[in-house]
């Protein structure tokens, strides 16, 4: 077996450190709703693809670069969320049998139909975006070549992070921690916990439009593109802790890290034999994952 050379390695770990923050903000959203309502989102993928789908539709309409489209796509994501929330998930927390399982039922229910839905608007033909100021560019840093859309993608998901973080050291942010310690004691101290509940399924949502956003530059558009990366988040949630933003963070990159050494040692094809691994051994070690509370 040939030695593996120093600049295959580096080439191996920014590769994997660049997918893996885009995993960590697509599972961001989800910790975060998780965190708050202890709902866990079957519709988390859809709202990716949707938020593909809007860059992908806005580009083509308007010949805007994604970057320029950002702020509009998790605009129109935070809205989505927060109908999402009045609609249906705000229905489910009032269940009194059940609730649990009503809960999974209507998110799941609310994945098959958007997908559905997707698969009859806009058929289930692979799209891309046509015009964008990264597409297909390259820097060669002395042998070690970096996908700018990824670089950028990656730059912007570390900007959404600080973000979140910075959120959590204002008012709303100690509402929110407090609504999530005790969702019913926080009634008493003047605290609307259904705006609360509200405007965090907005974020959560508007956190995935983010990255579906950033993906579109180098990812391609379907019906069923959310399905992959949902069930990368649900691991990335649970191996960092539920409901905890660093933990996705840091799993987010351990799991891209992971997956791109395995893509090397073995074929590309079985490149989340090594995620999943990973987290059945801290399943068995850790069963609330890195950064949960035991």
């Amino acid at each position: 077996m040939s030695a593996i050379s120093i600049d295959t390695v580096l080439q191996v770990a920014l590769s994997g450190l660049l997918m893996g923050l885009i995993y960590a903000l697509v599972a961001a959203g989800l910790s975060l709703i998780f965190g708050l309502m202890d709902v866990v989102n079957f519709a988390h993928g859809e709202l990716l693809m949707l938020a593909m789908y809007a860059t992908f539709f806005l580009n083509l309409w308007f010949g805007l670069d994604p970057l320029i489209l950002l702020p509009v796509v998790a605009a129109i994501m935070f809205a989505l969320g927060v109908a999402i929330y009045r609609g249906l998930i705000s229905r489910a927390l009032g269940v009194q049998f059940n609730r649990g399982m009503v809960q999974i039922f209507v998110t799941f229910g609310l994945a098959i139909f958007i997908r559905g839905a997707a698969q009859l608007a806009f058929g289930g033909d692979f799209r891309s975006v046509g015009t964008s100021w990264l597409a297909n560019r390259t820097a060669d840093l002395h042998g070690i070549y970096v996908p700018l859309p990824q670089l950028a993608a990656s730059a912007v998901c570390l900007v959404a992070f600080a973000g979140l973080f910075a959120l959590g050291r204002t008012e709303f942010g100690r509402a929110l921690q407090a609504t999530r310690e005790d969702r019913d004691a926080v009634a008493l101290i003047g605290i609307d916990r259904d705006r609360i509940f509200a405007i965090g399924w907005g974020l959560g949502a508007a956190a995935v439009g983010v990255a579906g956003t950033m993906l579109v530059g180098f990812y391609y558009v379907s019906p069923n593109v959310g399905a992959n990366f949902a069930l990368i988040a649900y691991v990335t949630v649970a191996l960092g802790g539920f409901g905890n933003l660093m933990g996705a963070l840091v799993a987010g990159i351990l799991i891209g890290e992971v997956e791109a050494v395995t893509a090397q040692v073995l074929e590309p094809s079985l490149k989340q034999v090594g995620m999943f691994a990973i987290y059945l051994v801290v399943l068995m070690v850790r069963p609330r994952g890195l950064f949960g509370k035991l």
